[in-house]
């Protein structure tokens, strides 16, 4: 990453997952701030990679160059319908629960 921020966090959160902008683990199709560094719970200050490229917990099957979100546990999902872009995935991922590349942004 290029860029990490400190927050402090509002609920649990696991590492690798989206964060949003509430300082809580982020929602199916959220915005986000970026992707935690470690575990936290509620109340810790946490690392999040804001800019760059990170490592993020795939939510389900995606292929390198799709463009990604957020699910409902804060993984990184193909990006669909209304949800907000978070980044393209630099890495395949054939289901979840994959530690992949993703490049915040683009």
């Amino acid at each position: 990453a290029v860029l990490t921020e400190t927050i402090i966090a509002a609920a649990a959160i696991v590492q690798k997952r989206f964060v949003n902008f509430e300082g809580k683990q982020a929602t199916a199709g959220q915005p986000a701030v970026g992707v935690s560094v470690y575990d936290a719970d509620q109340g810790d200050s946490l690392a999040v990679d804001a800019l760059g490229i990170v490592l993020v917990e795939s939510g389900g099957a995606l292929a390198a160059g799709d463009a990604v979100a957020s699910d409902a546990q804060g993984c990184a999902v193909k990006q669909a319908a209304s949800a907000v872009t978070l980044g393209r995935a630099l890495d395949a991922a054939v289901g979840a629960n994959e530690v992949i590349r993703i490049k915040l942004g683009a």
